[in-house]
């Protein structure tokens, strides 16, 4: 099993954070895949899935996320129900601190075919995915703390 955490400070109220981080459109900006099946658009709310198609590493892929779990404006996790891992999870942890907010994320994974995808795990995608996460995060940054409230693009009105 292979765990990546890191967080972030973001200079923004936790609930526009957590909407942000619920963003398909978000998500699709850093992830270099599209949304294809299940919802496609907007934010994900608790038990949606979410089909997503792409190329990565010269290869088709296709990744299908369910919501396991959603407690707003403080957590949630995404976790695979079809792809090529053999286990994916992804918990989003938000802390509110006065006005900014604490992103803390765990992704958790494993490989199929033992050795080999252990070598590829450790090799390829934990580099790979880490390099998301960090790409994530600056764009969430970005965005949350945007003085133009680009943020509003991305969120329903209130």
């Amino acid at each position: 099993m292979f765990v990546i955490e890191d967080s972030i400070h973001i200079d923004a109220p936790i609930e526009r954070c957590f909407l942000l981080s619920t963003s398909i459109d978000l998500v699709a900006r850093t992830l270099g895949m599209k949304p294809v099946g299940g919802k496609t658009s907007g934010l994900i709310a608790d038990r949606d899935r979410v089909e997503w198609r792409g190329w990565k590493f010269g290869l088709p892929q296709h990744h299908e996320t369910l919501i396991t779990g959603f407690d707003p404006p403080i957590f949630f996790q995404d976790s695979m129900a079809g792809g090529r891992f053999e286990t994916f999870s992804h918990d989003h942890k938000l802390t509110a601190l006065g006005n900014q907010t604490l992103l803390h994320d765990t992704v958790r994974f494993s490989m199929p075919f033992r050795t080999a995808g252990t070598i590829v795990g450790k090799a390829v995608l934990v580099p790979h995915i880490r390099g998301l996460v960090h790409r994530r995060f600056a764009l969430l940054k970005q965005i949350a703390e945007s003085e133009s409230e680009e943020w509003r693009i991305y969120l329903p009105e209130a």
